[in-house]
């Protein structure tokens, strides 16, 4: 009797301890969410007023517009630089490369880009971009440091990712007869997917949120761009020289109202990508 009395009070201790732990992530989530809401709560009220139409398209003083599609074309030209090389290097990391001793370099040389500061890649894209490759301080140059820093980013999850799948399907499609790539293509990859597109979400805030990279490679210009080799303005630019300049009550109310235009196309941009992913992986898993 006492064995089975004490084997009982061990299993309420354990179910206790589960019961906490739950109760402690459950909190711990519900915070999360929370903090999300008030920040975005907070934004929006202080941008009552002047957030409309006036604001984004033109008015006094010249409108978002401009600085929305900077934003666009120097987040959709790193991506695209960036998510092929860093999926394609994180397949061969992966799935062909072996333990040795330019792997370890090669692994080596991605950690240490993940901890170089921002500035550091600012200098470096003016340095090589806007001036050897003579491209100037251009929305080209911009996407092409910003495709540098992203690229650890990338390459790290997307890596995580192809780790999750099980290596018994890669076994049983090699022994079905299918090639190393066949596998990759049609089993790696659309299991990996979720895990690509979180390195491509990830990507883009590190990008949308950037300043000091885009300040020195970009420019400050609040033209509309014509093509991918003007200078221009993002956002996060703009922002910045709106609380850095604000003399007015009201300039701290644009700034706001400039954050929550951030915070929108952020949301598009990731909704987006899901939405396109779907039917990619669908197409891939059914092939």
């Amino acid at each position: 009797m006492k064995g089975f009395s004490g084997q009982g009070g061990s299993v309420l201790r354990r179910k206790a301890k589960d019961a906490v732990l739950y109760m402690f992530m459950a909190a711990s989530a519900v915070f999360v969410l929370l903090l999300l809401v008030f920040i975005i709560g907070y934004i929006a009220a202080q941008s009552a007023g002047f957030f409309n139409l006036s604001f984004i398209f033109g008015g006094e003083g010249g409108g978002l517009l401009p600085m929305i599609v900077t934003t666009l074309y120097i987040t959709l030209l790193s991506l695209g630089i960036a998510l092929p090389i860093g999926v394609i290097t994180a397949i061969y990391l992966n799935e062909y490369a072996k333990d040795s001793g330019v792997i370890r370099i090669i692994r080596l040389a991605i950690e240490t880009l993940a901890g170089i500061p921002s500035i550091l890649y600012g200098l470096f894209g003016l340095l090589a971009f806007c001036r050897f490759f003579k491209m100037g301080q251009s929305i080209a140059a911009g996407a092409a440091t910003l495709s540098i820093m992203i690229l650890p980013i990338i390459i790290r999850t997307t890596e995580e990712a192809l780790k999750t799948i099980p290596n018994e399907l890669r076994q049983a499609s090699l022994a079905l007869g299918a090639t190393r790539f066949q596998t990759i293509a049609h089993i790696t990859a659309p299991g990996a997917l979720p895990g690509i597109l979180t390195s491509a979400i990830l990507a883009i805030g590190r990008v949308v949120g950037e300043s000091a990279p885009v300040l020195l490679t970009v420019g400050i210009t609040r033209n509309l761009p014509r093509s991918i080799f003007d200078s221009g303005r993002t956002l996060t630019i703009h922002l910045y020289y709106l609380t850095k300049e604000a003399i007015h009550p009201d300039d701290f109310g644009k700034a706001f109202a400039t954050a929550g235009v951030l915070v929108i196309i952020v949301v598009l941009v990731n909704g987006a990508a899901k939405i396109i992913a779907r039917p990619l992986k669908k197409r891939l898993s059914a092939e």
